[in-house]
């Protein structure tokens, strides 16, 4: 006996035989979560492996968007075909079987820190110079090469390399002819109190040598002019052959006090904006050394100490910044045999030893 289907009955079958694959999907994508989750028990955090994520993705797509909107998900639907499409995109990705182009070969780390360093110590210096001193070197690039260099570091081309000088290079060009000029204070008692001394000193850079521009309690304009006058004075002024003095923005350095140093031909170099560390040696050397553990009783014993301490300073103190050598150095430096001798200032608190006649 034939068995004749009617259309509405080929219909539903074909409805059922979905609805069975719809479901089949959705169990198998369920039960792929259910193992995905038991396989992060005892994780404070879901981290699928790229396993996971690939079966996961195979699964979801299966279903399509709807179907995954309507189900409970351990990730969102856009994630789940988002790896689909990753999934889809690696599958055709040839780029590990493609040959490398000829090309030019890449710069040699050896040439771009060269160049690096030409730029950086000589701002004046366009693409062709640093090639032609690379030359020189047995290094020959291009002036374009060298463009490419700088840009990938972020350094412009010699007209505007040149406005934004470094404060390492500014010192170094004017090394012999720069001087640095700080306050510092002191609590000295008095009969009338506890009172706030200044001290102005005035250091040449190049040979670290030092000189006490001034000392009082009331560093009005009146006092800073006086001062000025002194240090240009054409005879002994201490700034006698300087061009550049370093001075930070506080309201004592007067316009009339850098007016009075422009007159002579020294300019006054601000120091930017909160940076106390560009201009602290001498400073930091006389109060750690010697002032921070005195007591002053007037104005007298603190002038006698700052003597004590820069005679000291000058010829009997080593310094790193000049090789770790004396800035004047006596005869009692290098002598051989003789004992060894100790000459003390400010009771003990410094010391120089050296060796006594033979």
């Amino acid at each position: 006996m034939n068995f004749i289907l009617r259309p509405w009955q080929l219909l539903l079958l074909i409805l059922v035989g979905w609805i069975q694959r719809q479901q089949q999907a959705i169990l198998e994508f369920q039960n792929e979560q259910i193992q995905s989750l038991l396989a992060q028990q005892g994780k404070t955090r879901i981290r699928l492996t790229d396993d996971q994520r690939r079966r996961l993705a195979v699964k979801g797509k299966a279903l399509g968007r709807k179907a995954l909107s309507e189900i409970t998900t351990i990730v969102t639907p856009d994630t789940i075909l988002r790896w689909h499409r990753q999934l889809v995109a690696a599958k055709w990705d040839y780029s590990d079987r493609r040959k490398k182009s000829p090309g030019r070969p890449p710069v040699s780390a050896e040439i771009e820190q060269l160049v690096l360093r030409l730029a950086k110590e000589n701002p004046t210096w366009g693409y062709d110079h640093i090639a032609g001193a690379l030359a020189n070197l047995d290094q020959h690039v291009s002036d374009t090469t060298v463009g490419n260099v700088l840009r990938a570091h972020g350094l412009e081309p010699a007209p505007e390399r040149k406005r934004h000088t470094t404060w390492k290079t500014f010192l170094q060009a004017h090394w012999d002819t720069l001087l640095a000029i700080d306050f510092t204070t002191v609590e000295v008692w008095t009969r009338g109190g506890l009172i706030t001394a200044y001290l102005l000193f005035v250091m040449r850079i190049g040979s670290r040598r030092v000189h006490l521009a001034g000392c009082t309690t009331s560093p009005d304009g009146l006092w800073m002019k006086q001062v000025a006058r002194n240090l240009t004075n054409c005879e002994d002024g201490f700034l006698n052959g300087s061009r550049h003095l370093l001075l930070d923005r506080d309201t004592k350095f007067t316009a009339e006090f850098q007016g009075i140093l422009k007159q002579s031909g020294v300019e006054a170099v601000l120091l930017p904006p909160r940076s106390p560390n560009l201009n602290a040696h001498l400073e930091r050397s006389i109060k750690d050394e010697s002032l921070s553990r005195l007591v002053f009783f007037g104005e007298r014993s603190l002038r006698n100490a700052v003597c004590e301490y820069l005679a000291h300073y000058h010829a009997e103190r080593n310094h790193q910044g000049l090789k770790n050598r004396l800035i004047d150095s006596g005869e009692d430096v290098g002598r051989a045999g003789g004992e060894v001798q100790c000459r003390e200032r400010l009771g003990g608190m410094l010391r120089y030893y050296y060796r006594d006649a033979a």
